[in-house]
């Protein structure tokens, strides 16, 4: 299972959206991505796998930041997913 996480700007909470497979996980990174670098602000819809009717819009100038990881590796290492730094 793979994980793509949006940080929005004034929310402590991320956006995530789970992927079976990685190459779905990518494409769907790969989408936001481009909507980031895009010019203005648009309607980024993101959509569940498990349940069809389940969807999310976003605008995509409150998106800070994108990430991917595998779910089972972030809880078979017993690090969190992300860029931290490690003492």
């Amino acid at each position: 299972m793979y994980i793509v996480e949006l940080s929005l700007k004034l929310s402590p909470m991320p956006v995530a959206v789970q992927r079976k497979e990685l190459t779905d996980a990518q494409s769907l990174y790969a989408t936001v991505r481009q909507a980031l670098e895009g010019e203005g602000p648009k309607v980024l819809e993101l959509t569940c796998e498990k349940e069809a009717d389940k969807k999310v819009s976003l605008l995509t100038s409150e998106v800070v930041a994108v990430q991917m990881y595998e779910k089972s590796a972030s809880a078979s290492s017993g690090k969190r997913p992300g860029f931290s730094f490690d003492s």
